[in-house]
This record gives C-alpha cells, sequence and structure tokens, in this order.
C-alpha cells in the first residue's frame, strides 16, 4: 500500500536528484510554483492532499525519468537513503535580503519554510537559495536551487553567496579577498565584477552545489 508520505517523499527526491526545490519541480513541470509545497499537501481540514496523475506525469516529463524510478522512491523511503539524507530550508533570494531569516553570522534564523531533501552536507545550518532572474545566467537559471554551507571555509575560486549590510545578496566567484576588501567575479559576463569593503559584508558563505 503507498502512504501520503512516501509519495509526497518520492517526489521530493525526484527534485532533489535534479537539484530543485519542490517549488521549482512544481515550475519546470508546468505547474504552479506552490503546487507541491508542505502547506499544499493537507487541506485546511488536515486531510491527506494527493497529487494528481496529471501532475505525477508531468514531473516525469520534465525530469526525463520514468514511472520505475517514481515506484522505485516510493518503496524505499526508509533505510539506506533517508539516513544520508536532511531537509534543507528553502530561502528566496528575494527573502534573503530583507531581515529575519539569517542572524549575524549567516546562519538560517525562524522557521515555516518550505524545505528540499538533499544528500547529508554534514551541516545542520546548510540551505537552499532558489534562485530569480537571469543575473547568474548561464550557470544559474531562474528556479534553480543552491545549497549553501555558512560552516564551510571560503577559498579564492569558490563560488560564493555574499550578503551585504544593506541587505543586497548575490551569487559570485570570490576572486580575491583581504582584510579591507573582496573582489567578487560575476557569473553572468553582462554584468560587471563587484569589489566591496568588508566593513559592508554582513556574511559570505560557500556554494557547496547547484543544479546545472
Amino acid at each position: 500500500m503507498i502512504t501520503h508520505q512516501q509519495i509526497w517523499q518520492a517526489i521530493d527526491r525526484i527534485a532533489a536528484e535534479h537539484g530543485l526545490s519542490p517549488s521549482g519541480l512544481a515550475r519546470r513541470a508546468g505547474l504552479d510554483p506552490t503546487a507541491f509545497n508542505k502547506s499544499k499537501r493537507l487541506t485546511a481540514k488536515d486531510k491527506p492532499r494527493w497529487p494528481s496523475t496529471e501532475s505525477l506525469a508531468k514531473i516525469l516529463e520534465a525530469t526525463n525519468e520514468n514511472f520505475d524510478t517514481l515506484a522505485d522512491y516510493i518503496q524505499n523511503q526508509a533505510g539506506n537513503y533517508m539516513r544520508h539524507v536532511q531537509n534543507i530550508p528553502v530561502i528566496g533570494f528575494a527573502e534573503a535580503g530583507t531581515q529575519g531569516f539569517f542572524d549575524d553570522g549567516g546562519f538560517p534564523a525562524g522557521s515555516g519554510w518550505d524545505e528540499v531533501t538533499f544528500p547529508n552536507t554534514q551541516d545542520e545550518n546548510a540551505y537552499a537559495l532558489e534562485v530569480s532572474g537571469d543575473s547568474m545566467q548561464p550557470l544559474y537559471r531562474d528556479g534553480d536551487t543552491i545549497i549553501v554551507s555558512p560552516n564551510a571555509s571560503v577559498r579564492k575560486g569558490d563560488r560564493v553567496v555574499v550578503k551585504t549590510k544593506e541587505g543586497e545578496v548575490m551569487a559570485k566567484v570570490l576572486k580575491r579577498r583581504s582584510t579591507s576588501r573582496i573582489i567578487l567575479e560575476s557569473l553572468n559576463p553582462s554584468y560587471d565584477d563587484r569589489e566591496i569593503a568588508m566593513k559592508d559584508v554582513a556574511w559570505i558563505a560557500r556554494i557547496l552545489w547547484a543544479s546545472q
């Protein structure tokens, strides 16, 4: 017997395997971006809401997966897989620039976010940022998910997410870093590199992984 939890966890796993949040998967499948959000999995009366066969078909088509893959994920929710994954909060780039989503060290704060299932990063503070717009193309596209680790060490040449004290959030390549300033190389050649004084940087965190 297939349970409500099993099928939704299988959808989460397909999303994670393709570097997407649930909303990113829904968008790629041509569905409402909120269709797979945690809040949509139960009715207002807390009754299980099941995904339609049409939405499942669109997921498989959009990810180039087949039904056997979905069935395998449904049947293997427990065991080794679940011991080697973690649920990571997903934050939009626009939200990341506002107050209240991070503490002063760049660690996620609060609760109630959407989540994505991802292979264990060994960083309990890891989080995902969902890309919006075209400023990070061609590497990161609108709807892609970037996994960020605020605990990971940052070195020259790393892809990083930087937040300024004015609330701007950007994904760049760390080109140079000194005690007084950082120089960031833009991912999109249409955008200029950035030089920012360290006193104006709220935090900097390394990108561990991103969908391509």
